[in-house]
């Protein structure tokens, strides 16, 4: 029996590159081999597509092969640039996040390509890339969300209106690159100067006061189920994912309760809230929804990850082996399920 053709496309050209190539990583120690037979596809930070070996190592310079994901449907694979060879396809795996991966870029792609891809595809993925357009889709299936205020790249804004303190966030990018919080008027202008280094679409959204909890969000053929609830247990400051020097050996000023130390009926709670947004949202294939736990009981939207990292350290694979699913069945449930619908 022939294994199964599937494309890990890693790396990519926005800030969460160096995230990326260690979820490639991650997945190429966990893949199963005997079923299917990984080409791996890294995106330089130019956005040059090469096909090498493995993820691991100086994989830029171990002469890989430049190729193109061909968006002709009669290709159903790659061009490898300079010969004649196609390779065609069964599926792809897109382990990229942040712009140009987890923003319904590579998704259209896919989508002209006819290739099954796992995960969410071009709407959701631009839905929730764009935290304001996320907020916008949870109010109206009502869950609650921050109170904010979009600013545009030219607008001038008076640091007095807001209540601090508050968080300034780039509206469309991934993980904490650019958030700062914010706890006097003074020190506005500089988290915009921040945040808009990285998106000229900035939302500042006043802190909600609350714990920080995740939910993994698996949607397969055996429907829709969820991971084991996270906590983020803060020493100091704000969570700052991926900001960290080694995050591989822990953050320094958080660490995660799994399964998160939260009332039984929280605990449903965040797991039914998350499953409503998912739908709403209309993911596919996997999500992480994070959301802020309050005193009194109640769930606040934080962000909505299509792509979640998976790195040694990250908080998505880490709910779902809680929950008894290891990364090596994740990944074989998403591939199968991307492959069932283009069957359907």
């Amino acid at each position: 029996m022939s294994r199964v053709k599937v494309a890990v496309l890693f790396g990519g050209a926005g800030e969460e590159h160096p995230v990326s190539v260690k979820s490639a990583r991650e997945v190429a120690n966990n893949l199963d081999t005997d079923k299917y037979e990984p080409l791996w596809i890294g995106i330089t930070t130019s956005g040059d597509w090469r096909w090498c070996e493995s993820p691991h190592g100086d994989w830029e310079n171990a002469n890989p092969r430049p190729v193109t994901l061909s968006p002709d449907r009669g290709v159903h694979g790659l061009l490898v640039a300079g010969q004649d060879e196609v390779v065609r396809l069964d599926v792809v795996l897109p382990v990229l996040h942040g712009r140009f991966g987890e923003d319904g870029a590579v998704q259209g792609l896919l989508e002209l390509s006819g290739i099954p891809y796992v995960g969410c595809g071009i709407q959701a993925s631009a839905v929730c890339m764009d935290k304001t357009l996320a907020h916008t889709v949870a109010w109206s299936a009502g869950i609650a969300t921050p109170t904010s205020w979009v600013v545009t790249a030219d607008e001038e804004v008076d640091p007095h209106r807001f209540r601090y303190p508050v968080f300034v966030k780039p509206a469309r990018s991934g993980s904490s690159f650019g958030v700062s919080k914010v706890t006097r008027a003074e020190e506005l202008p500089i988290a915009l100067c921040t945040a808009r280094q990285y998106d000229s679409k900035v939302l500042v959204e006043e802190a909600v006061s609350g714990d920080e909890v995740g939910c993994a969000v698996l949607g397969d053929l055996s429907g829709l189920v969820t991971g084991e609830v996270d906590r983020v247990d803060l020493s100091h400051g704000f969570f700052r994912i991926h900001q960290e020097d080694s995050p591989e050996t822990g953050s320094e000023n958080a660490t995660f309760v799994v399964p998160a130390d939260i009332p039984d009926e929280s605990r449903q709670l965040v797991q039914d809230t998350a499953k409503t947004l998912y739908r709403a949202l209309g993911c596919a294939g996997l999500a992480r929804v994070d959301l802020f736990l309050t005193g009194d009981g109640r769930v606040v939207l934080n962000e909505v990850n299509t792509m979640p990292g998976m790195t040694s350290y990250s908080r998505y694979p880490r709910m779902m082996a809680a929950a008894g699913v290891p990364l090596s069945d994740l990944l074989d449930r998403l591939l199968s399920t991307a492959l069932d619908g283009a069957e359907r």
